[in-house]
């Protein structure tokens, strides 16, 4: 984990002692609610009781306080912001370029010493991992842009997959968030993004992208501003509202952050840092390195069948490490092929004509391997909806896990267990595989 760029480098005691020097004058900010009963925006400094009631309401209307929603475990290790003295910005030429940005972008980019910190300790701490997350970035980010583009969220919101994943379309978190945009099982399911025994769609590029899409913008149609929405993303509307009742109705994030849980303080000043390391990095002297793929180098073919990458690979010549770095959703590394499912193959494009070419000799490779095999592949199923067990005489955690053709570490997962005791009675949330 060290060496992978986690952009979750905030100091806590930063946070304590600026509080203060972060209460701003809000600015006058425009709710946008998504009810048909209102035509108008709502401008005003203060959220009035009547509007926190309506946001309330709308949480519950767009089930965003249902069980599905989970708070995201944002970690924040502040050891390497602790004393840290060396500026690899000036105050003076960080305000003026955080001025500028603020000129282009929606967000509230306003300078204040928190973000400052953040920025010199990523610049110090972390500018050796910026050349390879950077040559990710130009394979994804013109993914995102197209679709951040086509429901009309601001560009800039791509730098919320590097804080969430650092672009690792097969990252988790410990409390099982998945993909580069980091969705918790039941969020996923929600926006329509489905898990399987050969496939996680949360680890789709194109299909997560779109789910994180549609997850923004009923955010924003609930604050009305991105960076609540910002901030919501990671721990949730609901936390966002009450953060706003506590502050006595401010609507400017930078009031409400002292009352926001502790990840998400941290949270949305990574994205600032992050924006603003990607535009001036050339002004610190950080290059991207080449990228392995550009977006436009590739191309997305149907199978007729279950295939392997190692099939693939030996069919038509392409190494398997690329075939997983295009299709990081195939927990298997086998293509399944499923009625009424859309299933696709990302090769690079110039063994698209190869593939067409040696799709029939594709499939007799197949076949003639199934045949050989002691074993038959995994059977196809898709993960089943969140039910709640009741543990019974007898029951361990292993036991219950064989059940429902889970693991042992997802059901502690799901349940926050720290240890493997069970208490007869004792009720466990279980996504089940199968059951028996």
């Amino acid at each position: 984990m060290k060496n992978i760029l986690l952009l979750l480098l905030v100091s806590t005691s930063v946070f304590s002692q600026e509080k203060k020097e972060t209460i701003i004058k809000p600015r006058m900010d425009t709710l946008f609610i998504a009810k048909d009963s209102i035509k108008k925006p709502l401008k005003k400094e203060f959220f009035t009781d009547d509007d926190l009631k309506l946001i309330d309401s709308l949480l519950v209307d767009e089930k965003f306080n249902s069980p599905l929603i989970d708070t995201l475990e944002y970690v924040i290790d502040d050891k390497d912001l602790i004393g840290n003295t060396i500026q690899a910005v000036t105050s003076d030429l960080l305000k003026v370029r955080l001025a500028d940005l603020n000129e282009s972008t929606p967000f509230n980019l306003a300078f204040n010493p928190a973000l400052e910190k953040v920025i010199n300790g990523y610049l110090k701490y972390r500018k050796k991992y910026y050349p390879a997350l950077m040559a990710k970035a130009k394979y994804y980010f013109p993914m995102f842009e197209q679709y951040l583009d086509q429901y009309d969220i601001p560009l800039e919101m791509k730098y919320l997959a590097i804080v969430e994943s650092a672009l690792r379309p097969k990252a988790r978190s410990g409390v099982g968030a998945s993909g580069l945009w980091q969705f918790m099982y039941g969020t996923g399911k929600q926006f329509d993004l489905k898990v399987s025994s050969y496939v996680d769609e949360r680890h789709d590029p194109v299909k997560a992208t779109i789910a994180a899409c549609k997850y923004l913008s009923q955010l924003y149609s609930i604050f009305g501003d991105w960076d609540l929405a910002l901030a919501a993303y990671n721990s949730g509307p609901g936390n966002v509202s009450k953060a706003i009742k506590r502050s006595g109705g401010f609507t400017n994030y930078w009031n409400i952050r002292p009352y926001l849980p502790r990840e998400t303080a941290g949270y949305v000043p990574a994205f600032y840092a992050t924006m603003y390391i990607f535009n001036y990095a050339k002004e610190h002297n950080i290059y991207s390195d080449l990228p392995k793929f550009f977006e436009f180098q590739t191309d997305t073919v149907r199978v007729k069948r279950t295939v392997t990458f190692g099939q693939i690979s030996k069919t038509i010549n392409v190494d398997e490490d690329v075939l997983t770095f295009l299709n990081p959703s195939y927990k298997l590394d086998i293509i399944p092929f499923v009625k009424n499912r859309d299933y696709a193959l990302r090769l690079p494009s110039n063994k698209i004509i190869d593939f067409l070419d040696k799709e029939k000799q594709l499939y007799a490779l197949a076949d003639s391997i199934d045949a050989k095999r002691e074993k038959p592949l995994p059977k196809y199923f898709e993960m089943d909806k969140r039910i709640r067990y009741k543990v019974k005489s007898g029951d361990y955690l292993g036991k219950i896990a064989n059940k429902f053709g889970v693991r042992v570490s997802s059901i502690k997962r799901w349940n926050g267990l720290r240890s493997s005791n069970l208490k007869i009675g004792q009720r466990l949330y279980i996504y089940p595989k199968r059951i028996r």
